[in-house]
């Protein structure tokens, strides 16, 4: 009888009941303990499935090789060599193992290699097929632009002729004014717009890397408060519609060839309209799957796009360029109704921006000059001089009565009652440019940019308007070049030379998606 596990003749031999096969007790038992199963069936097996087989105690002869110190050292020899040879056996063993496992790596790899390549092929044509997509899209707009550049025929001085601002227009523009400037009287600050107290705990939320990093900077942004959307022009040559509510971008419009400059929304309807240093305007209407497609290329103007503003009743908007004309357009067809311009001045225009009630047009010129326009006769009614360098910026307090412009020598407030300068802000030095000045929609607050972003309280044309707090530039460029409040100001939207749009807000605030900076 010879033990199942050891092959010797067991001392104190036990069956199992289960399998029938004999083990040395001592032996059967370490193995139960350690794996409670049988080591030649590998069925369950406990203690109590054993048992011991009586023998007669016998005393087993010494084997003839260990009778002498030559046998010892000849069984040690055999042992030794027996040892020897298992172990070259697990050596080559592993070195097959590691053969087999390199051999695996490798084609692990190359599949990885493969498929990396089959991703790339994919996207470039993918990259292609939207290419394609947008040249087919832009060879409509040029068809649909060559139609209505039927309209605009050239006259004899080879200027083109416009088709002006019809008394059917006017009347529609008098009339929202008229509503406008009725509503205005009645509104009260809404008891929603957040305190300054509120206000002044604002600091950076949410960080969110829109644009390429190899061409960052955001030169324009708006916000289209019923959507909580946020609309962003970079130096990358493309628009971004950002929904602040998922923190995901929501649309890319990419189609200009060089910087956006300037990007409007359309409040209620789902339209864009960017300005760009390729001369060029676009009109966004976006669709059912969230995407925004070109549906006008407008080529009216013959040097850089600086500003785009819309008029109250959605229906119109104007362009001002570097060309030193400003274009009076209808949103629905895309037409210029009207290109004004001023033979005697080559400054250029930077910036623009409607009244609130919609019948003045205010403007910034490269000169360091701001001009008010009459909309409806398309005359220059007053001239604000004063500022030193580009106007920036221009933004009508929703009061209806003041305008702040941004220059290089800070902001400056005008009373548009007495058409004079009432307040200056120089919070930077000579060298440094204010990039952007915004009321909010209440007029309660307004908001300067430049090296650094402020806030201040609104008061009158007397009393003294209070700094609230200063912010520092966090994208490190040490440019802050455009800001806008949020519905109530509960948050600021700001765009810097960096790739990322920031949001400031009440920290803590469970509605922003937080990514960091990149």
């Amino acid at each position: 009888m010879i033990c199942a596990i050891s092959g010797e003749v067991p001392e104190e031999p036990v069956v199992s009941k289960k399998s029938g096969h004999l083990f040395e007790r001592r032996l059967i038992e370490h193995h139960i303990a350690s794996h409670g199963k049988c080591p030649v069936t590998k069925e369950e097996l406990t203690m109590d499935d054993l048992v011991a087989v009586k023998i007669n105690k016998v005393v087993k002869p010494r084997p003839l090789q260990a009778a002498s110190i030559p046998g010892l050292l000849g069984m040690f020899h055999s042992e030794w060599d027996a040892l020897m040879l298992s172990n070259f056996a697990l050596e080559q063993q592993l070195y097959t193992a590691r053969q087999e496992l390199s051999h695996a790596l490798y084609q692990h790899d190359a599949a990885c290699r493969v498929i990396a390549r089959l991703k790339k092929e994919r996207d470039d044509a993918r990259m292609l097929l939207a290419q394609a997509e947008r040249i087919e899209a832009d060879n409509a707009v040029v068809i649909s632009d060559r139609k209505r550049a039927a309209v605009d025929e050239l006259g004899s001085d080879q200027k083109r002729i416009r088709p002006g601002i019809n008394p059917i227009i006017i009347a529609e523009l008098t009339e929202c004014n008229t509503l406008l400037s009725g509503q205005r009287k009645k509104r009260q600050i809404p008891t929603t717009l957040v305190p300054v107290d509120m206000l002044d705990r604002y600091t950076q939320v949410a960080s969110h890397p829109l644009h390429k990093s190899n061409k960052p900077g955001i030169l324009a942004l708006d916000i289209d408060a019923s959507k909580d959307v946020i609309a962003t022009g970079g130096i990358d040559s493309t628009g971004v519609l950002f929904n602040r509510t998922s923190g995901q971008i929501s649309s890319t419009l990419t189609g200009h060839s060089k910087k956006v400059t300037t990007i409007k929304f359309v409040p209620g309807d789902e339209l864009v309209i960017t300005g760009s240093g390729d001369k060029t305007v676009r009109i966004w209407k976006g669709s059912e799957d969230g995407n925004y497609d070109c549906r006008h290329v407008l080529r009216d103007h013959t040097a850089e796009v600086q500003g785009v503003t819309v008029h109250a009743t959605n229906k119109y908007f104007v362009t001002v360029s570097m060309d030193n004309t400003w274009c009076f357009y209808d949103l629905s067809t895309g037409s210029c109704l009207t290109q004004v311009g001023e033979a005697m001045s080559e400054e250029g225009y930077t910036s623009a921006s409607f009244h609130p009630d919609g019948l003045i047009l205010g403007t910034g010129t490269a000169g360091a000059m701001v001009k008010i326009w009459d909309v409806k006769s398309q005359s220059n009614v007053a001239n604000f001089d004063g500022h030193i360098g580009s106007v920036t910026a221009v933004s009508f307090s929703e009061n209806g009565y003041f305008l702040a412009t941004a220059a290089t020598d800070g902001v400056k407030l005008w009373d548009l009652r007495k058409l004079k300068n009432f307040r200056s802000f120089s919070p930077y030095d000579s060298n440094t440019p204010t990039n952007s000045v915004e009321f909010d929609f209440s007029g309660s607050y307004l908001a300067i940019a430049g090296p650094d972003i402020r806030v201040y309280q609104v008061a009158n044309v007397k009393l003294e308007w209070n700094l609230i707090k200063t912010w520092p530039d966090l994208s490190g460029t040490g440019k802050v070049t455009s800001l806008k409040f949020g519905a109530d100001a509960k948050y600021m939207a700001v765009g810097s030379m960096d790739r990322n749009l920031r949001i400031f807000g009440l920290p803590r605030d469970g509605s922003e998606q937080k990514s960091p900076d990149h």
